[in-house]
């Protein structure tokens, strides 16, 4: 998807929750709520797989709901709107890309606020989002952030590292070794910024109601295990 038709469907989706008078729908007007949280592995197939489920369950939605639309790359947009904050700020955003010792620096320089205010705005807009209901939230620890709500379910995409290598292969058209490099650096960073900021390990199996292995089960088919679970749960 590219970024105009992200910002298309987050744009749709935040109208949608506006009422008549401007105001957002309050979570208790919203009684059959329900919300998705996905922690991937680089290469598992994480966004393809939320893109896939957010069809999946908008065809089982009544007419006239809000649609189902997945927060990941336009999370960063949302979270700089929410709280009034720069454009500027959003590569200071990914998921711990960023080394620490680059990112003291750029705190003692004034460069952007600090990365713990960064990461409590960015916590108080996913579970915004959660409250409102019809999302599916990737990473940024979405999943411990949201593990006391009922009505949100829980899912750890994981895959072998060849088949992660040659899915990055073929849908980002990156050499072996330049797959194997975002691989590290993607997964290194994911599991330091959960272990950092919420003190929990990223691959703990209790973190989540259900954990897909992508070697065994194709996109769709995942897509569709994780619909037909969400829309069984408790809400």
């Amino acid at each position: 998807m590219n970024t105009q038709q992200g910002f298309e469907k987050y744009a749709t989706y935040i109208n949608c929750q506006l009422q008549p008078g401007g105001k957002p729908l309050a979570p208790r007007e919203a009684p059959s709520r329900r919300a998705v949280t996905i922690s991937r592995e680089a290469g598992a197939g994480g966004h393809t797989v939320a893109e896939k489920l957010a069809e999946y369950l908008q065809r089982r939605t009544p007419a006239g709901a809000c649609p189902w639309t997945v927060f990941d790359r336009n999370l960063v947009e949302k979270v700089l709107e929410d709280h009034n904050m720069p454009q500027s700020l959003a590569r200071f955003m990914p998921e711990d890309r960023i080394t620490e010792s680059a990112d003291v620096m750029d705190e003692l320089f004034g460069l952007h606020p600090p990365s713990w205010t960064l990461v409590r705005k960015t916590s108080e807009t996913i579970l915004h989002l959660a409250a409102l209901g019809n999302v599916i939230l990737i990473g940024r620890g979405a999943t411990i952030l949201t593990s006391k709500l009922d009505y949100v379910f829980h899912v750890r995409l994981v895959a072998s590292l060849e088949k992660r290598l040659a899915t990055l292969q073929e849908h980002d058209h990156l050499s072996r070794k330049a797959a194997l490099e975002f691989i590290r650096e993607e997964d290194r960073g994911r599991r330091r910024y959960v272990k950092k900021y919420f003190n929990k390990d990223i691959t703990d199996p209790l973190l989540y109601h259900l954990v897909l292995n992508t070697d065994l089960v194709s996109f769709d088919e995942a897509a569709r295990m994780i619909g037909e679970a969400t829309l069984a749960s408790r809400v």
